[in-house]
């Protein structure tokens, strides 16, 4: 964000390149998944990308 920038700018031009993937887990599936990945030392996020990408590659693949 540059000084010249408001707070809404930033946001509405991240919405433009961003888009939002959200769900909703029971307490203990996402605990389990928080202690795996942090035993990994790897992010929802960065795991949820590269599974994104896993089934990208695997889906086009039999296209």
């Amino acid at each position: 964000m540059t000084k010249t920038e408001t707070r809404a700018e930033y946001f509405r031009k991240r919405r433009e390149n961003r888009r939002t993937f959200s769900v909703l887990l029971d307490p203990e599936t996402a605990e389990r998944l928080d202690r795996i990945l942090s035993q990994r030392g790897e992010t929802r996020v960065s795991w949820l990308r590269r599974k994104i990408a896993e089934e990208i590659e695997e889906t086009d693949g039999q296209g």
